[in-house]
């Protein structure tokens, strides 16, 4: 297990279908990858009619895991591929991770492929 405050991760909520474009922008800043979770908005953004009958805006979550010296330039490049600076576009925030199992791969200095 890697104990300590190396990594973080990085939290974006955006509108269903930009998860690409923001998880291709954070790969080019440096990130190794990222997870896409599905989701639905509640937010003020987010309560919208349609006939009178409330529309339940598909999200996409997208969780990337970054060493902590990549976290300002992965999150410049999310933001600048989300558009995060307008309103009703996505969030994103940035959580410390005190310990990290399963990145062996991501370590520095480890170059040996582990076989199970």
């Amino acid at each position: 297990m890697k104990v300590g405050k190396e990594h973080q991760l990085i939290v974006t909520i955006v509108k269903k279908g930009w998860s690409e474009r923001v998880v291709h922008a954070a790969r080019c800043a440096g990130a190794r990858g990222g997870t896409i979770v599905h989701g639905r908005g509640v937010g003020i953004h987010e309560q919208k009619k349609l006939l009178g009958i409330p529309i339940e805006p598909e999200k996409e979550i997208i969780l990337t895991l970054v060493h902590r010296d990549k976290t300002n330039a992965v999150l410049k490049a999310i933001v600048d591929a989300g558009r995060l600076e307008k309103p009703g576009t996505g969030i994103g925030f940035v959580l410390n991770v005190d310990k990290v199992v399963g990145i062996v791969h991501l370590l520095e200095g480890c170059d040996e492929e582990i076989e199970v």
